[in-house]
C-alpha cells in the first residue's frame, strides 16, 4: 500500500501487495491449533471460539477466500487520506470515507467507529443517510479510520487520548468545510463522542446520536441538575432497570477479559495478533458473534472484517492501544472530565446491545431529546440493522423532529 504525504487531501485506493497476500496464506499454511474439550455444542461458546468454527474460517480464508474482489468493493467507496496537525503529537495522515449527498444543503455527519469494528461499519448506512427524499433529511457523511486503525496512521508517542481523537475528528470535519456538524457514534464512538461534545458541542458539534448510551450517574450532574434525583430514588422499583443493570454486571464479570488485557499490556497481546492471523480471527470473531444479535455472518464477511486488520497501515497490535491510553491502564475510568452534555442528544436502544443500562440513566449523560427503541440489533447496529440506525437519525434531525435545524440553513431537504 502507498501512503505518499498529501498536502491536502487525495483520493485512497486500497492495494495490498502481492507479497502480504502470500505471507498471509503461508502463515495460514503453518497455524497450528489447540484442542478442544468434548463438550455438548450449546456450551461451547462457554469456553471461547469453537474449534470447528475456527478451522472453517482458516480453511475459507487459505483457499477460498477471494481478497482481490472485496478489495475491489471496497474501492467503491469515497475514501481519502488527509494529514491532521494534533498539538504535541506533529501531523497523522488519517483515512476517512466522504460520501456527500445530492442535496447540496444536506446535514453533515460524522460516523465513528470502535473496536472491534472499522470505517466498514458505515458502508450499509452510506444509501440511506445521503438519500434524496421530500420525506426525510438528507446527510453528507464522513466515517472517520480512528488513528491507529484501518489505514490511518497511529500515534507514535504515549498519551494520545480523548482530546487527541476529538481534536483529529474535529479538525477533519473543518477541514472538509463543514464548521458545524452532527455526530453518530457507538462503542469507542460513544466514549469518544462524549468527549467531543464536551470540547467542541455548541460552536462545531450542534447534537449528537449514540447508539451505545454508557454512563454512570455522578453526584455533581446530580447537584447540578436536581430534576434528576427522583431517577435515581426510583431505580429499586423498576424491573426493567434492575434487569439491565444485571445483565451488564454479568458482562462485565464474564465478557470483559479482552478488555482488561487491551487496557494494561496491549504490547503483550499485540506481539499474538501481529503475528498470528489465526489468532487475530479468532478474537476478533468472537466479538463479531457474541456482541451481535444472531446476525447471520457469512465466513467471507467475517474474512473482509478481520482482513481489514491484518492489512491494517499500523498493524492489529495498533489498535488496542486506545484502551491504555483512554484508562492510563485501568487507573481512570473513560469517561474522566467529561461534563453532562447540554446540545441535543438522541439514544437509540437495541436488545443485545453490550452494556444495557437503565433508560433513565441516559438523562445523566445529557441533554436527551430523543430515545428509539428496536426488537432487534446488537452492538454493531450500524452493520447489523442499518435501517433502524437510519430511521432514528432521519426522526431526530427530520422537520417534526426534536434536533431540526441544529446546524443552521441545512434542512437537508431535496427541494420539492
Amino acid at each position: 500500500m502507498s501512503f505518499d504525504s498529501p498536502v491536502k487531501e487525495y483520493p485512497f485506493t486500497l492495494h495490498v501487495p502481492d507479497a502480504d497476500l502470500d505471507l498471509l496464506r503461508r502463515k495460514l499454511e503453518l497455524a497450528h491449533l489447540p484442542d478442544e474439550l468434548q463438550v455438548r455444542a450449546e456450551s461451547q461458546w462457554n469456553y471461547g471460539v469453537p474449534l470447528a468454527d475456527v478451522k472453517r474460517l482458516v480453511f475459507r480464508w487459505k483457499v477460498g477466500f477471494d481478497w482481490r474482489k472485496f478489495e475491489a468493493e471496497i474501492n467503491k467507496l469515497p475514501m481519502y487520506t488527509r494529514d491532521i496537525f494534533i498539538d504535541n503529537f506533529g501531523s497523522l495522515n488519517i483515512h476517512y470515507v466522504h460520501r456527500r449527498s445530492d442535496v447540496l444543503d444536506a446535514i453533515p455527519l460524522l460516523f465513528v467507529h470502535g473496536w472491534p469494528g472499522h470505517f466498514l461499519e458505515v458502508r450499509k448506512l452510506l444509501p440511506l443517510l445521503t438519500e434524496e427524499s421530500v420525506d426525510h433529511p438528507s446527510f453528507h457523511v464522513v466515517a472517520v479510520s480512528l488513528p491507529g486503525f484501518a489505514f490511518s496512521e497511529a500515534p507514535t508517542k504515549p498519551g494520545f487520548g480523548a482530546a487527541q481523537y476529538a481534536e483529529v475528528f474535529n479538525k477533519l470535519m473543518i477541514s472538509l468545510g463543514y464548521e458545524e456538524y452532527v455526530y453518530q457514534g457507538g462503542d469507542w464512538g460513544h466514549v469518544l463522542g462524549v468527549r467531543t461534545v464536551n470540547l467542541y458541542g455548541g460552536r462545531h458539534v450542534k447534537a449528537w446520536h449514540t447508539n451505545c448510551p454508557m454512563t454512570t450517574p455522578k453526584l455533581s450532574t446530580v447537584l447540578a441538575h436536581p430534576s434528576l434525583i427522583p431517577r435515581l430514588f426510583a431505580l429499586p422499583f423498576d424491573k426493567d432497570a434492575r434487569d439491565a443493570i444485571a445483565l451488564t454486571k454479568k458482562h462485565f464479570a464474564v465478557g470483559c477479559g479482552y478488555m482488561i488485557e487491551q487496557a494494561t499490556r496491549p504490547q503483550t497481546l499485540g506481539y499474538s495478533l501481529a503475528d498470528s492471523p489465526v489468532g487475530l480471527l479468532a478474537w476478533i470473531y468472537e466479538k463479531l458473534v457474541t456482541w451481535s444479535d444472531e446476525y447471520p455472518w457469512t465466513d467471507d464477511e467475517v474474512l473482509e472484517w478481520v482482513s481489514i486488520y491484518w492489512f491494517s497501515r499500523a498493524g492489529p497490535a495498533a489498535s488496542l492501544r486506545i484502551y491504555y491510553e483512554m484508562s492510563h491502564g485501568r487507573t481512570r475510568d473513560f469517561f474522566d472530565g467529561t461534563q453532562w452534555i447540554p446540545i441535543p442528544t438522541g439514544v437509540s436502544y437495541f436488545p443485545r446491545e453490550i452494556a444495557r443500562l437503565p433508560k433513565s440513566w441516559a438523562r445523566f449523560l445529557g441533554n436527551v431529546v430523543y430515545q428509539g427503541e428496536h426488537s432487534q440489533g446488537g452492538h454493531f447496529a450500524a452493520h447489523e440493522a442499518p435501517e433502524k440506525l437510519a430511521y432514528d437519525l432521519r426522526r431526530m434531525y427530520g422537520r417534526d423532529g426534536p434536533a431540526f435545524g441544529v446546524v443552521p440553513s441545512r434542512s437537508g431537504y431535496m427541494q420539492r
